[in-house]
Order: C-alpha cells, then structure tokens, then sequence
C-alpha cells in the first residue's frame, strides 16, 4: 500500500499534483492514501485535482512557518503505527525540513519516495529518499534511484550502433614472368606538393543569440517576485519558481548562490541550509 502526503505550499499547482500522482502508480504502484495539506488558499487553489483525484484536504491553521510542515510530519508518524501501516510512503514536497522523518522511517524499513518540482527540490534532500520523482518542468529527464546512486535516463536515445568494417577482398599473386632484356629502372616522380588548406575563422555567436538571456538585474528580480519588495521573509522556493519562470533563473540553478551575489540586496535565512529570503530596503533618509 501507498500513502502520498502533499506539501500545498510546495506542491502547488494542480497539474503538478495530477503528474505527481500519475507519475507515482506507473513508478511505484496504486495510490490508496492521498492527502494534502496546508492553507485554506493553498487548498482553494488545489480545488479540482482535489476532487477529481479524491485527495482528502487537511487545512492548516495560519500560523507562524513550519507549521503546515509539521502538521504533515505528525500525521504520517501516526500512521506508520497504524496496525495496516502502508509499505511505501511518498512526500510531495522538496524541503529539507522533512529529511529527519524521512531517516526515521527509513530505519524503521519503509520505502520512502519524494516527488517535487526541480526546482524546489532541495539538494541535501536528494539522498535521503529511496527514490525522487521530477514532475513540471524537470519532468521526463530523470528520475533518481538515490538508494544505488544511478540515474535512469529516460529521454536520451540510444547510443548508435558500431558497424563491423568490412572485410579486404583477397589479391591473387601472379608470378611474375621473366623478362629476357634487363629490368629498366622505375621512374623517380616528384611527391605532390600539399596544399595547404586554411582554416575558416569560428563563427562569433549572433547578437541575437546572446539576447535571448536576460541580464540578471537586482530590479529584475523585483519586478518577477513582487512580494520580495516589502522587505518581508518569503519562502525560497516560490520565490525560485517566479525567477524560473521568468527565465532569471536555469532550469538546474541553484537560487542561493543568485541571491549570495548580491549581499546588500537580499539576506537568507538560516544562513545554513537557507529557506527563506527577504529583500533589504534601502536606508530611509
């Protein structure tokens, strides 16, 4: 049996819940347990792939961070003491804060799978899991059997084939037949002269290409998250997701080291293992 527990404020969109899910039975078997949580907007916005894939919802007081974190944590303790416990459980959020119940369950023998977008999906979480699932935009790349360290390339095609080189047609020896007048000398012929061949110059790439990527600009980065220019704390990931959306971000960026670049602009938090990320307003004169 299978149970799936869904972070709504990190695995929220419907089509990403309806991949999630799909991803799931054809990887590791039927769902019979779905549930997710979080907010009561979160949840709204969840409201039909909740009713058509029958997630029962679990809605989450408003309170401080961490809480709808730990509110999944409690539930799925509860249920691996559960006389039918399910066999394999799968978490549908990338955070970290999730790896010491994932170990815990580990040791206690449960298979522990996670499915997130790539771009929330924390790297330090990655090794925990007997196996992460990428659904949205990292979807059909890779899923990752992090028990035995391999990589299951799905969308790369096979390596061509090498052809056997064909085989050198025998050559008949004839003897040669005796001349009676004496052999004449072969004539010494000049070797060719080679010419030499100029290399073309490398092509410079086209100004077209080159402005394709946007520069990466402290007020583009306001202009894609809005909510980071009150100077609040906002979550890591949906902030990632807008800059992955608005093309600031690639597609297997970290987005600590793009906020690290600018220290006077923007502060994570924790330092260590950061979640959380808040624009510095600039000092009022």
């Amino acid at each position: 049996m299978i149970a799936f527990f869904i972070d709504a404020d990190n695995l929220c969109s419907s089509l990403w819940v309806e991949e999630a899910i799909r991803t799931l039975e054809l990887g590791e078997g039927p769902v019979s347990i779905r549930r997710a949580y979080g907010s009561a907007d979160k949840l709204k916005g969840l409201g039909d792939v909740l009713r058509t894939a029958l997630i029962r919802p679990y809605m989450n007081l408003l309170l401080s961070k961490n809480t709808t974190d730990i509110a999944l944590a409690v539930d799925v303790m509860e249920m691996s003491f559960a006389p039918s416990h399910p066999s394999t459980i799968a978490i549908g959020s990338g955070d970290a804060d999730f790896v010491p119940l994932v170990l815990r369950l580990r040791e206690r023998g449960f298979r522990m799978v996670c499915v997130s977008e790539r771009g929330k999906m924390a790297p330090e979480a990655v090794y925990a899991y007997d196996k992460v699932f990428f659904v949205g935009d990292g979807a059909g790349e890779s899923a990752i059997r992090t028990s035995t360290l391999e990589t299951e390339e799905i969308s790369k095609p096979p390596a061509p084939k090498k052809s056997a080189p064909a085989k050198k047609a025998p050559t008949v020896k004839t003897a040669a037949k005796k001349a009676a007048a004496p052999k004449a000398q072969p004539k010494v012929t000049a070797p060719a002269k080679k010419t030499a061949t100029k290399k073309a110059p490398a092509k410079k790439p086209s100004a077209t290409a080159t402005a394709t990527a946007p520069q990466v600009t402290v007020h583009k980065i306001l202009e894609s998250a809005p909510a980071l220019s009150g100077g609040q704390f906002q979550r890591l990931g949906e902030i990632a997701k807008l800059l992955h959306d608005a093309k600031l971000l690639g597609k297997n960026a970290a987005s600590t080291k793009l906020f690290k670049k600018y220290p006077h602009h923007f502060e994570l938090h924790p330092q260590k293992q950061p979640n959380q990320v808040r624009y510095v307003l600039p000092p009022s004169h």
